[in-house]
């Protein structure tokens, strides 16, 4: 398993205001020629988390209760380690190929892609109804409605950065055409903007409001304020300007943006497109990224017509405080989506529900 050929940046204290000097800042010449992403498993790899997943299925283990005793790796865990340090200490987004997801089974499908994250933090509900399991895969619903999530449609999607301190996707069927995974460096996004408009990125280190899409603990408002741009102990820490942002301004209580604030989102917008990569899916690919250095996206898609062959991924959210010094604001926007009568759940099937 090799990180590719790319020369790692050290990484200096970043300060407001400055420019930060970071492994995960590459720009997208430099993601595109190295490929330091991409990672192929090995035939040594495979076989042990196929032997795991066996374990697991032998025990009759609940999906939404392995943990990380239940998926001892002596193998491919030492592959993992170096994915993490990658998430940590690199680029700050691994894709890794060859996991043989067409001759496996939903649940083992689902219970390699459980086990595999435990190796890299704890998993955190990602919408009302428990799931510790996501499925990102078209349901029909109108991604303009406040209450819908991008991921139960076909859109194509803002970048973003989801509440948790990695994401992980486990692809299982592509779309009939499009839907190509998409990635910025939010580091290098941040140089960019700082060479051209420091005046907004002040603005962006400010408090924004952000919607909870109306999955609330209780004694909770409908919103909660944060900068897109954190620092802390000289780290960065970065957020997207998505539907979380734009959705708030519907919420009574939240006051319009003001003139500086919508230039710099339009200039955000923006530079994001222009410094994006596309991260094409194979079926198979397990990809991973560390929500402080990196924002992702997709492109639209056309999907097959029956609904067992649409494109679908399988999602974790997964918290691991301890992996960068986090701004207390970050960590507790970071803790996924918990709400009154939790309880984790891990469908094998995406579920109709609005979540």
């Amino acid at each position: 398993m090799s990180l590719g050929n790319a020369a790692r940046r050290a990484r200096v204290p970043a300060v407001p205001m400055q420019p930060i000097v970071d492994p995960a800042g590459w720009t997208p010449a430099e993601f595109r020629e190295a490929e330091p992403w991409v990672l192929r498993f090995s035939d040594d790899d495979v076989a042990d988390i196929l032997d795991a997943v066996a374990r697991v299925e032998k025990a009759s283990t609940d999906l939404a209760c392995i943990g990380r005793g239940d998926f001892d790796l002596p193998v491919a865990g030492k592959s993992l380690a170096r994915v993490y340090d990658e998430l940590t200490d690199g680029v700050g987004i691994v894709q890794v190929r060859g996991l043989p997801v067409a001759r496996l089974t939903r649940r083992q499908a689902a219970i390699a892609f459980l086990g595999m994250g435990t190796h890299f933090g704890k998993r955190l509900s990602q919408n009302a109804l428990g799931h510790v399991l996501g499925h990102v895969k078209d349901l029909g619903f109108d991604y303009d409605d406040p209450r819908a999530r991008g991921y139960q449609t076909a859109a194509a999607l803002g970048f973003h950065t989801d509440p948790c301190d990695f994401v992980a996707l486990l692809c299982l069927r592509t779309a009939q055409s499009g839907g190509a995974s998409r990635a910025v460096s939010s580091v290098n996004l941040y140089n960019e903007m700082l060479k051209r408009r420091p005046d907004l990125v002040a603005e962006l280190t400010a408090d924004f409001y952000w919607t909870r899409h109306g999955e609330l603990a209780p004694g909770e408002k409908p919103y909660y304020l944060m900068p897109v741009w954190s620092f802390i102990d000289g780290y960065f820490s970065g957020r997207g300007i998505s539907t979380h942002i734009l959705k708030a301004q519907k919420l009574p209580g939240v006051p319009p943006f003001t003139a500086a604030q919508k230039e710099a989102i339009e200039t955000f917008r923006a530079m994001v497109q222009e410094l994006a990569v596309d991260v094409p899916f194979q079926e198979g690919d397990f990809q991973i990224l560390s929500n402080h250095v990196m924002l992702h996206s997709r492109r639209d898609y056309v999907d097959w017509p029956d609904f067992d062959d649409k494109r679908h991924l399988l999602r974790l959210w997964l918290g691991r405080p301890e992996c960068r010094p986090q701004p207390e604001l970050v960590k507790e926007a970071f803790r996924g989506i918990e709400v009154a009568g939790f309880v984790p759940r891990a469908p094998l099937e995406a579920e109709a529900e609005a979540a």
